[in-house]
C-alpha cells in the first residue's frame, strides 16, 4: 500500500512529496502502460525508455509519447496533467520477435500533425527509422549488421540537423549516420581521421556516400550513454571504464576527462546553460563537472544502488541579481570569464535570463547572484532524488548571498581556478576551445574533512550496487536478440560502513578495494599533509598542481583505476562538497529508468513498464478521476 508522503515503512511507495516550491503529487489517471496494466516481467529485458515530441497540433493536444516495454513499442497521445489517458487507443503499436527495442529518438525538427521521425535502437544492433503517425518504416539500418552486432545503448539526432543521428553500442563504439545514405552490402572499411588519448575517430572509405559516415571508440567497454550540450557543439560520452569524456564535436577535440569514485558511469545530461554536467552509475553517486575548469565540484550522496538516469529541471533551475535586477558586472574566475568571452550559443539564439544573469553579479555589491541549478535522479533502488546545486558550491569564494540547508559546503575558500583556454575561430566560423595541456584541471584545496549529510547516517551508511555487468550476448543471425546486462538484476545492498568502501570491498578489486581513505592518509603522509595546508599556501605550489595533472593523464593512458584517485580526474571523498538530496523517495516496485523534466509535470518509469505522471504544485488537472479506484495500478492507493 502506498503512502501519501509520510508513513513509517520504508517499503511504502510515495504518491506525493514536497519541496520548497510545493507538493509534487503522483496522478494516477495519467499513468501509461500497455494497455491491460499488467505490470510487465522484466526479468532478461532491456530498459523501459520514454522519448516525447511535440507535434504542434493546434488542438492544444500536441504532445506525444513513445515507450517501450520487452518486445513492444507504444506511442500514444500524451495528455499529462490535462486529461486520463486512454490506453486503449495507441496511435501505433509495433511488437518485435527476435530483438527487442532499446531506445529511441524523435527529430523536433521534422514533427508535424501528420508526420514525425522516430529512431529505435535494438538489441541485436540494428537501428530503424519509422514514422509511428502514418505507421510507415522508412529505413533499417545496420540490417545485416555488418557494421557493429552489438546492443544499440543510445540514439540522438544530431542538434539542428533533419538527417543526421548518432549511435552507441554496448562495443564502445559511436556511428554517424545520414537518413539518406545506405550501409552497403559488404563490412565498411575505415580510415583515421584523428586519435586521441583512448579514443579514435575513424571516417568510412567509400567511392559513393554510404553509412557510417564516422565511426568513434570510445574507452575501455560499453559506452552507455551520450549527451549533446544545448548548442550541439560538445558531447558528453559517458562509459562503463567510469570515464566521463566530453568532446567537440565537428572538430572530434577531447575537451575534459572525469573519472567515477568507483564501476562505470550509466547517465550523463548538460545544465541548460552547458555549464555543467551530472554523471552517474555504479558509484551511487552523482557527480557534477564543471565544463570550463574540468574538474569536479561536487558530489551528491542519496541512492543506495546504481544510478540509471540523470536529468536537469530547466524549469526550476533560477537566478536572481544580488540587488533586484540591477545590471551586473562578470564574474571573477575561470569559469565565469569562459562564458563572459565565449558566445557558447553562438549561430543559435538560446539566450534566455537564467542565461544571462548567471555570468554576471552586481557591480556595486560585493553579494553574488542567487543561483539554483535543480536537477534529479532516479536509480535502481527504486528511490527519486532531487537535488539542488547553489552558488555556495558554485562560487565558494564569493560571499553566499543566502543560507543552505541542503548542501554542505566546505569551510576554507578554494583558489581560483587557473584554466588555460585558448579561443580560435575555425574556417566554418565557429568558436572552438583548446585547453592548455598543463592547464586548469587543478583540484580544489581543501581541509582534511567535509560536512556529511545531515540526512544520512554516518556511521552505518547503506553500501552500493554490485559489481560491473557483462556485455549483452550478440548472436550472428540478424533477427537474434541480446540479453540484458548484470546491470538489470542489480538489487540494493545493505551494511554498514562506508558506501565507498564497502562497494568497492564488494567487487573483489584487490587493492584498490582496500583504498580507504584513513589507510591512504597513513601512507602518504606528506602529501596529505601538503593537501591541507591553506588554500594560498596551495595556490603557490604550481609545479606540484602540474605534475599532479600529469599523473591523472598518464593514469588514464595505463588505464590504472588505483592511481586516478586523488587527482583532478577524480577528487577523493573529502577533497569535494558533498550534497545532500532535497528529495529522497522510494516511487516504484521495480527499478527506475526514466526521469523526463516537463513544463507542467515530472515522468518518471518503472521496468514493470508503469510510465507516471507528477503533477507540479499548482498544475494538478482532473482530480476526480484521481480517485477512481479502476485507474489505480495494483498496490497503488492515492
Amino acid at each position: 500500500m502506498a503512502a501519501e508522503g509520510g508513513g513509517k515503512e520504508t517499503n511504502e511507495i510515495k504518491t506525493q512529496f514536497t519541496t520548497r516550491e510545493g507538493v509534487y503529487k503522483l496522478l494516477t489517471h495519467s499513468e501509461y502502460s500497455r494497455p491491460n496494466r499488467v505490470p510487465f516481467n522484466s526479468q532478461g529485458s532491456n530498459p523501459v525508455r520514454v522519448s516525447f515530441v511535440n507535434v504542434n497540433d493546434q488542438s492544444g493536444n500536441g504532445d506525444r509519447i513513445c515507450f517501450n516495454v520487452g518486445r513492444e513499442l507504444y506511442f500514444y497521445i500524451y495528455k499529462g496533467v490535462r486529461k486520463a489517458a486512454d490506453l486503449s487507443k495507441p496511435i501505433d503499436k509495433r511488437i518485435y520477435k527476435g530483438t527487442q527495442p532499446t531506445c529511441h529518438d524523435f527529430n523536433p525538427l521534422t514533427a508535424t500533425a501528420e508526420s514525425v521521425s522516430l529512431l529505435v535502437g535494438f538489441s541485436a544492433g540494428q537501428v530503424q527509422l519509422i514514422d509511428p503517425i502514418k505507421k510507415e518504416t522508412s529505413k533499417l539500418f545496420n540490417e545485416e549488421r555488418l557494421i557493429d552486432k552489438s546492443r544499440v545503448t543510445c540514439v540522438r539526432w544530431v542538434p539542428g540537423s533533419e538527417s543526421l543521428f548518432l549511435v552507441a553500442h554496448s562495443s564502445g563504439a559511436m556511428y554517424l549516420y545520414n537518413v539518406e545514405n545506405t550501409c552497403g552490402t559488404a563490412a565498411p572499411h575505415y580510415q583515421l581521421l584523428k586519435q586521441g588519448d583512448n579514443y579514435a575517430v575513424h571516417t568510412c572509405k567509400s567511392k559513393s556516400g554510404r553509412n557510417p559516415l564516422l565511426r568513434w571508440t570510445v574507452g575501455d567497454g560499453a559506452l552507455n550513454e551520450f549527451a549533446f550540450s544545448p548548442d550541439g557543439k560538445f558531447l558528453a560520452c559517458a562509459s562503463q571504464d567510469g570515464y566521463l569524456r566530453v568532446f567537440g564535436f565537428d572538430a572530434a577535440e577531447l575537451h575534459g576527462t572525469m573519472k567515477s569514485y568507483f564501476g562505470g558511469l550509466l547517465c550523463v545530461c548538460w545544465s541548460p546553460d552547458g555549464r555543467y554536467i551530472v554523471a552517474g552509475g555504479e558509484d551511487d553517486l552523482v557527480t557534477v563537472w564543471s565544463f570550463s575548469d574540468c574538474r569536479v565540484i561536487a558530489r551528491g550522496h542519496g541512492h543506495k544502488s546504481w544510478v540509471s538516469v540523470v536529468a536537469f529541471d530547466h524549469c526550476t533551475t533560477s537566478v536572481e541579481d544580488g540587488i533586484g535586477g540591477e545590471p551586473s558586472a562578470e564574474f571573477s574566475g575561470s569559469d565565469e570569464d569562459f562564458y563572459e568571452h565565449i558566445h557558447f550559443s553562438a549561430g543559435r539564439d538560446r539566450a534566455n535570463s537564467a542565461h544571462s544573469q548567471l555570468s554576471k553579479r552586481n557591480s556595486t555589491d560585493s553579494r553574488p547572484v542567487s543561483v539554483t541549478y535543480r536537477f534529479g535522479s532516479v536509480g535502481q533502488d527504486t528511490q527519486l532524488c532531487l537535488w539542488d546545486l547553489t552558488e555556495d558550491i558554485l562560487f565558494p569564494h564569493l560571499p553566499l548571498s543566502r543560507t543552505r540547508t541542503h548542501t554542505n559546503v566546505m569551510n576554507a575558500s578554494s583558489p581560483p581556478a587557473t584554466a588555460a583556454n585558448t579561443i580560435f575561430t575555425g574556417t566554418n566560423g565557429k568558436d572552438n576551445v583548446s585547453n592548455s595541456s598543463t592547464g586548469g584541471n587543478t583540484p580544489n584545496s581543501l581541509p582534511g574533512t567535509l560536512p556529511r549529510s545531515n540526512s544520512l547516517p554516518q556511521s552505518s551508511n547503506p553500501t552500493g550496487g554490485g559489481g560491473g555487468g557483462s556485455t549483452p550476448n550478440s548472436h550472428t543471425g540478424s533477427s537474434s536478440s541480446s540479453s540484458s546486462t548484470a546491470a538489470a538484476t542489480a538489487v540494493p545492498s545493505k551494511g554498514g560502513g562506508s558506501i565507498i568502501d564497502s562497494a568497492l570491498i564488494a567487487a573483489g578489486v584487490g587493492k584498490f578495494a582496500t583504498l580507504s581513505l584513513h589507510e591512504s592518509r597513513k601512507e602518504r603522509p606528506e602529501k596529505e599533509h601538503k593537501r591541507m595546508h591553506s588554500a594560498g599556501h596551495i595556490g603557490s605550489k604550481s609545479g606540484d598542481k602540474l605534475n599532479q595533472l600529469g599523473a591523472s593523464r598518464a593514469a588514464v593512458s595505463k588505464g590504472d583505476t588505483a592511481k586516478t584517485l586523488g587527482t583532478v580526474l577524480c577528487p577523493r571523498m573529502e577533497e569535494v562538497p558533498l550534497l545532500e538530496p532535497l528529495v529522497c523517495k522510494k516511487i516504484a516496485h521495480e527499478r527506475l529508468t526514466v526521469l523526463i523534466f516537463l513544463e507542467d509535470c515530472l515522468v518518471t518509469a518503472c521496468q514493470e513498464g508503469f510510465v507516471c505522471t507528477w503533477a507540479r504544485p499548482g498544475k494538478v488537472g482532473l482530480l476526480s478521476s484521481q480517485n477512481n479506484p479502476a485507474n489505480s495500478p495494483s498496490g497503488t492507493v492515492v
